[in-house]
């Protein structure tokens, strides 16, 4: 799974995901990408299992970008647990994601095996996805 070596904080605060991707919003690497339409929490889980579905279908062939990285440590306080006490130990990570966001890119595949390969990404995801191509 994907995880930061190193961070500067073990723990952070929950923030806000509000506005729109200004960065990262457009087909670079490759020539077919999934963009995201709605916004969320992309754990480190749903990037492994969207990517191995894309592997699947194209069946090795081609080259797969992963274009957002979980380097955001989530919390959560032990089951049956009263409140208070501080804040509970770091659990898993995960990618801040908002609309536009582009999460992956395929290059090197017919457009129809790319097509098909980023929408069983998608379902992989919890929120919204697009296919684009570039431009």
């Amino acid at each position: 799974m994907l995880a930061p070596r190193k961070v500067r904080h073990r723990k952070v605060q929950k923030g806000r995901m509000r506005g729109k991707c200004h960065r990262g919003n457009t087909v670079e690497f490759g020539q077919f990408g999934l963009q995201a339409l709605g916004r969320g929490w992309m754990t480190n889980y749903q990037i492994e299992a969207a990517r191995i579905a894309i592997t699947r279908h194209i069946k090795r062939g081609g080259k797969v970008f992963i274009r957002v990285f979980p380097d955001k440590p989530i919390t959560k306080k032990p089951a049956e647990t009263r409140m208070g006490k501080g804040k509970g130990a770091p659990e898993g990570w995960v990618a801040v994601i908002r609309p536009g966001r582009m999460i992956y890119e395929i290059d090197g595949v017919d457009a129809d095996v790319a097509r098909e390969a980023l929408r069983l990404a998608g379902q992989k995801l919890p929120f919204a996805t697009r296919v684009v191509e570039r431009s």
